[in-house]
């Protein structure tokens, strides 16, 4: 008995490994007894594993790689082409559909998250708070259409760096959400089939979502978006003025609009803007061209420093701030000019002139003012 079971175990084989299956697989297709026509089903389901298992995209790869756990990921077509540039335009372009971006108006309140600056073009607002925007269009755009948001530096030493989260906020778990890069700045929120991008050649992140027609009695439709990290974090901006740019560009990538704004994320929004634009009125013209990137409407500033200028005859203009200073300083103006009316000429060129000793003026008494060398050796 013991023999027979003996037996019998050293009959089973052990389980196919890993290795077998193909040897298998290759015995089959070489002595033709599969049908073709399930072969080539057989072969197309694995094919289709592969691809489910091992997607063309990863985080940065593709020419526009979309993030595996977006939501709606096969809901939208997005062509790659419209962010390859190395420095994105941020020049203001409506095209043929009068593409607009409105903003709520909000104030400068303490409590406000998030606001709206129309001298500055600059949007203020906290971290992962939300921040409506509104789109309008002059007509429809085609069918397919999407609006693309991508966030880039200002400055033209920092342009071509691409706009990252803090590692700080990257890592914190209240500000995680699942099938939302860690590492991308813009977030839309409300949306499922929003759709996060990453350029092969640029590395520039991006997110887009179809467009949406406006409701009925409505000429605006509402994006949500939330920016990620402040302003001033180290490893991520590190108090880098930044621009949101969005696009409005069809199924096949052509552009049809694009609109930017400053953005600045922030503890105290209304604070900073009302700030910022105290500043900015405060600031001379040529600075505040200088401020806005364009030259200033006079040319270039001539800079006059203290004492280089010995022509009294020149006219200068102060601008005094307050009634009083400005009573005081027409007070010693008008002693200075009644001074010069008192010498009998107009303000001197060169060196002052000594009055000749014959110009004396009498007393009021009407007796003869004595003069030193009359006077004799008397004191």
């Amino acid at each position: 008995m013991g023999e027979m079971e003996q037996s019998s175990d050293s009959d089973v084989e052990p389980p196919m490994s890993s290795e077998t299956f193909p040897e298998l697989w290759n015995m089959i297709e070489g002595s033709n007894l599969m049908n073709p026509d399930l072969e080539e089903a057989l072969t197309l389901n694995w094919q289709a594993q592969e691809e489910f298992l091992d997607p063309p995209f990863a985080q940065e790869g593709g020419n526009n790689a979309l993030w595996p756990g977006a939501e709606g990921a096969l809901s939208l077509d997005v062509p790659g082409g419209t962010t390859s540039s190395t420095v994105p335009s941020t020049e203001d372009y409506a095209g043929e559909y009068s593409f607009e971006l409105m903003f709520e108006q909000t104030g400068t309140a303490k409590s406000v998250t998030c606001t709206y600056s129309r001298d500055l073009k600059k949007l203020f607002c906290q971290l992962g708070k939300t921040c409506p925007v509104l789109v309008k269009v002059g007509s429809s755009p085609p069918e397919g259409s999407f609006i693309r948001a991508m966030a880039v530096y200002m400055k033209s030493e920092h342009v071509a760096e691409v706009v990252k989260r803090c590692p700080h906020h990257e890592r914190a778990p209240e500000y995680r959400e699942d099938g939302v890069p860690a590492e991308h700045l813009i977030r839309v929120e409300g949306n499922k089939h929003a759709q996060y991008y990453s350029d092969m050649n640029t590395k520039r992140h991006s997110v887009v979502i179809p467009y949406e027609t406006p409701q009925v009695g409505s000429e605006f439709s509402t994006i949500l978006y939330s920016f990620m990290c402040n302003s001033s974090c180290m490893g991520g901006m590190n108090r880098r003025p930044i621009q949101a740019i969005l696009t409005l560009e069809s199924q096949e990538g052509k552009l049809l609009g694009r609109r930017s704004f400053g953005v600045r994320v922030c503890a105290c929004p209304g604070r900073d803007r009302r700030m910022e634009e105290e500043n900015t009125r405060k600031a001379p013209r040529g600075e505040r061209s200088k401020r806005a990137g364009a030259p200033p409407e006079n040319g270039p500033e001539k800079k006059l420093m203290a004492g280089t200028s010995k022509n009294t005859e020149d006219t200068y203009t102060l601008e005094i701030k307050g009634l009083e200073r400005y009573q005081m300083f027409k007070m010693i103006n008008d002693a200075l000019e009644f001074r010069d009316a008192q010498e009998g000429r107009k303000p001197s060129k060169g060196p002052q002139k000594t009055r000749k000793r014959g110009n004396v003026p009498a007393p009021c008494s009407g007796k003869r003012l004595l003069v030193k060398d009359e006077a004799g050796g008397s004191n």
